[in-house]
């Protein structure tokens, strides 16, 4: 199935493939194990460097290869602004939290409260008005998304604090970039936002951190998977659905990571797999149907 949406700077109907929200779900939730493995090998800020540098270099590349259009002036201006939301800060903020030893089931569970953020603020800002159906959908991905972690809500006050720093850093971050650079090349532009975000990070790491690395192959797999994968792979996802639909419906998405996640984390690190997650995976996907059908 393809979703079809009208956006406000076009009238023109688009499509978005119906394999993009499936494959976005599953390589998004990945970094959360990735992550875990990384954090035990490295301190979290240092992870986060590593992973924007070698993701802005690779995709530098590719985008130089095949002469993609670099966004100028008061575009590039709002490419970074997008960039240093929805990059370095949430994930600063997300894998710090993990490093506090903040589940990564809590994370995705704050995490999954993405679109409701969005929601609220995207109508005011860009727009997008949500019909009682699709309010409903909400509904049920936010308790899909409570299901999926209902037994894992263990957590420190601040490792919280800076998953919802996170989460509103993701959620504003979309939300902008949906305003003022959703015309952005999907390449060059990604490429910008994670060329401006691994200096910022660099520098918090030498500030805030002692860079070092424990366990090096650990390590080199853990980045290598975030780089290709979820900068890479999943961010382009992200920004092509964000040029061809609503912000507010590609959100939707993220009320699937926090049960999609649990499942990555049995499969790929032994962890047990709690009846409610699999009823939160259920709920959500339920949920995410009627938020984003017309």
């Amino acid at each position: 199935m393809a979703v079809q949406v009208r956006t406000p700077r076009s009238r023109e109907r688009t499509r978005v493939p119906a394999p993009l929200p499936a494959l976005f779900v599953v390589m998004w939730s990945s970094a959360f194990v990735a992550g875990l493995i990384g954090i035990g090998a490295a301190p979290p800020l240092l992870l986060t460097f590593a992973r924007f540098a070698l993701a802005g270099v690779l995709l530098t590349g590719i985008a130089l290869a095949v002469r993609a259009p670099w966004p100028r002036g008061r575009g590039l201006a709002h490419v970074a602004v997008a960039g240093v939301l929805v990059q370095a800060v949430q994930f600063a903020a997300f894998y710090t939290a993990l490093g506090m030893r903040v589940p990564a089931a809590v994370l995705a569970l704050v995490q999954g409260l993405n679109p409701v953020v969005i929601a609220l603020v995207a109508g005011r800002v860009l727009g997008e008005r949500l019909s009682p159906r699709q309010w409903l959908g909400f509904a049920l991905g936010a308790a899909g998304v409570g299901l999926a972690v209902a037994d894992r809500l263990a957590f420190s006050a601040a490792g919280v604090t800076l998953a919802v720093v996170g989460l509103l850093a993701l959620s504003l971050g979309t939300v902008y970039q949906k305003r003022f650079a959703a015309d952005m090349d999907v390449l060059a532009g990604t490429a910008v936002q994670f060329l401006v975000s691994a200096p910022l990070v660099g520098l918090a790491t030498v500030l805030l951190e002692t860079p070092r690395v424990t366990d090096p192959a650990a390590f080199a797999g853990a980045v290598g998977w975030l780089v290709l994968v979820n900068s890479i792979g999943a961010f382009l996802l992200l920004n092509t659905m964000l040029r061809d639909a609503p912000a507010s419906r590609v959100s939707t998405l993220f009320f699937l990571t926090p049960a999609v996640t649990a499942v990555l984390a049995w499969l790929l690190a032994g962890q047990s797999l709690h009846p409610l997650a699999v009823a939160g995976l259920a709920v959500g996907g339920v949920g995410v149907l009627l938020a984003t059908r017309r």
